[in-house]
């Protein structure tokens, strides 16, 4: 059936304190989708950031980010003080993150309300069923903080290394750290699952987004190196990227530690199965990103200044998929993100899975009309897009993109004016026989690159995009399901769509 949604980062929501968070107003953003006819809600990585800030790079691909923890749920359940959270410092810009103010003011919070938390049945019940993850997790945090957060690889080697007897004898020095960190991630599954339970019921699906890789400097390589191609010392031999291409002559270099998939074959796929089941016990759908490197992935020699040096090797391709079929069963809700070079090798695999693909219409308009992201070429099987978190914004682009391509976009859309042009593109994507139709809440709102939330291989002002709480009214929802309602996305009761 044909639907439609809204990509929203949980980071950009209406908050007193600084980001968006899993509170009010991810509950009032539910109720604007389901007035708005709406049946998704995409968003971005919920895991714990790391350097950069960005939701990819991740301390955990299985913690949820503490930041989300939403204060005013710890006010009402008697574990934080309203003057305790009013005296602090989040920042005073409404329409940006302040990431190091939110690293040095909600930490010490969360520490109150952690000392005055008390261990009950729920607790401990997450920590039995989570243990296959949260107790190295929560070690790793611990022994990071200990050596004033460096990366694991700059520890001293019996912690590098893992060595038993050093471990036990962290597990005891650091059981208060240890013990925080458990309940931080106690305390955003709690929030997390109710507010995933009050979209279901009002008719919102939420479509989750996994990295493909996860950061070198994580629990997830520090407890598993034999999953990844390290050497020895536990460095990286070849580190992810993609290689040189129109819009970069040095290609990007991501740095992330590439997985040893002979091992992982070997072992029946038993990190990815984790991995999945994780996010399809988080999401309802599950967008997995840079989906193409599971046929081919692009190696880069470990210590390389740029990605020129890289090569492409073949990946587990249709087989790891066999595997995750013949676990969770054939009909697995998984949203490919299949942008990039697309071979017929990449797409042979992407057939076979018969996974959704993507298409960004931003992508459409390059003088050629066998552009497969034009609305007249887009296939039904697929979620198309105006734009990514990865992409300028429709107004964005329209002031800085090649004037001949927005000429190019203007007449096919018979559109010559810049006023609205936002919504000429998004009725583009909501009139094509895709499936599925994503609009970002920037496009939403006609913002210029002001909204836009990440431009790749960058850092500095990234992942700090947030609106204000007018932004988000019935006048907005109601034009958006009248939108919804002329070009057949309304949700249906069977609740079919992507993934389904």
């Amino acid at each position: 059936m044909r639907s439609c949604g809204i990509l929203m980062p949980i980071f950009s929501l209406p908050s007193p304190y600084g980001i968006g968070t899993l509170g009010q107003s991810a509950y009032e953003f539910i109720d604007f989708l389901k007035l708005a006819g709406q049946t998704y809600w995409q968003i971005l990585p919920v895991n714990p950031t790391s350097f950069g800030d960005s939701p990819y790079q991740s301390f955990s691909s299985f913690a949820g980010n503490p930041y989300f923890i939403d204060l005013d749920i710890l006010i009402k359940d008697g574990l934080l003080l309203k003057r305790e959270v009013a005296d602090c410092d989040f920042g005073d810009n409404n329409q940006k993150i302040d990431y190091e103010k939110i690293y040095h003011n909600r930490y010490p919070l969360l520490k109150l309300a952690f000392n005055r938390f008390k261990a009950n049945d729920s607790y401990t019940t997450f920590e039995v069923q989570n243990a296959h993850w949260l107790n190295d997790y929560a070690l790793f945090m611990a022994i990071k903080e200990n050596f004033g957060g460096a990366s694991w690889q700059e520890w001293s080697a019996p912690y590098k290394k893992r060595d038993a007897e050093t471990l036990k004898k962290a597990e005891k020095e650091l059981k208060d750290e240890i013990a925080f960190h458990k309940f931080l991630q106690y305390e955003f599954y709690i929030q997390w699952v109710k507010l995933k339970e009050y979209a279901n019921k009002n008719g919102i699906k939420i479509i989750g987004d996994i990295p493909i890789y996860v950061a070198f400097d994580s629990a997830d390589v520090w407890s598993n190196p034999g999953q990844f191609q390290l050497d020895d010392d536990y460095i990286p031999r070849v580190v992810a990227g993609v290689p040189p291409d129109a819009f970069s002559d040095d290609g990007q270099l991501w740095g992330n530690p590439l997985y040893d998939w002979d091992y992982m074959k070997n072992t029946g796929y038993a990190w990815w199965k984790r991995y999945l089941a994780s996010a399809l016990s988080r999401y309802d759908v599950v967008r997995i990103d840079h989906f193409r490197g599971f046929e081919s992935y692009f190696a880069i020699p470990y210590g390389d200044k740029t990605a020129r040096g890289g090569k492409w090797i073949k990946g587990p391709d249709t087989d790891l998929f066999d595997a995750l079929k013949a676990e969770f069963g054939e009909d697995l809700p998984i949203i490919a993100e299949d942008l990039g070079v697309i071979t017929p090798a990449v797409r042979k695999m992407l057939d076979a899975t018969a996974f959704p693909g993507m298409k960004v219409l931003q992508f459409a308009f390059s003088g050629e009309s066998d552009n497969s992201f034009l609305p007249h070429n887009i296939i039904k099987n697929c979620v198309i897009y105006t734009g990514t978190h990865d992409n300028d914004t429709i107004m964005g682009w329209l002031c800085n993109t090649d004037k001949t391509l927005v000429k190019q976009a203007k007449d096919y859309f018979n559109y010559q004016s810049d006023n609205g042009f936002n919504w000429a593109m998004i009725k583009a994507a909501m009139s094509t026989v895709a499936d599925t139709c994503i609009i970002p809440m920037a496009d939403l709102l006609g913002l210029d690159s002001v909204g836009r939330i990440n431009t790749p291989s960058t850092l500095g002002d990234n992942w700090s995009w947030r609106i204000e709480a007018g932004c988000i009214n019935d006048w907005l929802a109601n034009i958006l399901k009248e939108n919804t309602v002329l070009y057949g996305r309304l949700p249906s009761p069977e609740g079919e769509g992507c993934g389904s």
